[in-house]
């Protein structure tokens, strides 16, 4: 598979990135994390935003998911939620482009920086965020309160 487009996620396409969401949880080893479901998305849908790899054929090959926030520090940012490709994918560009696009939209917005999290465990992810040129710092971690 060398062809795949860059295309921003429709409702029409939740059902499916749905499941890669919840590979990409199994892949990062948290599945029960992974509480999410398709009528909150619908609901919830105005703060979803994501860019999708999609085959000539139409299957979702790899997804990033995003949003825009505030840091006080630095001001506007985009922040990259996750960046998942396929395994069977993988090492055919879809996460560069991915990661491509992102970066791009953050610019073309007038974002100060993009942000994102790697797992400590994720060597192969770590290197290639550090080859596109990211810097990982090792100083925070996850705060969070689940309701």
């Amino acid at each position: 598979m060398n062809s795949f487009e860059i295309l921003p996620v429709t409702e029409q396409d939740f059902p499916a990135l749905l499941k890669l969401i919840h590979e990409f949880a199994i892949f990062e080893k948290v599945p029960e994390k992974m509480t999410n479901n398709l009528d909150r998305m619908l609901a919830e849908k105005d703060l979803f935003s994501a860019l999708l790899a999609r085959s000539p054929s139409g299957d979702i090959l790899g997804y990033a998911a995003y949003f825009f926030c505030y840091y006080t520090w630095t001001g506007k940012a985009l922040y990259l939620d996750d960046l998942y490709v396929r395994p069977e994918h993988r090492g055919q560009s879809i996460g560069t482009r991915l990661l491509e696009a992102v970066i791009a939209m953050g610019r073309r917005t007038g974002c100060h920086k993009v942000r994102w999290q790697v797992s400590k465990w994720n060597e192969p992810a770590r290197e290639f965020y550090k080859k596109m040129g990211a810097s990982i710092d090792d100083v925070e971690e996850n705060c969070d309160f689940v309701f």
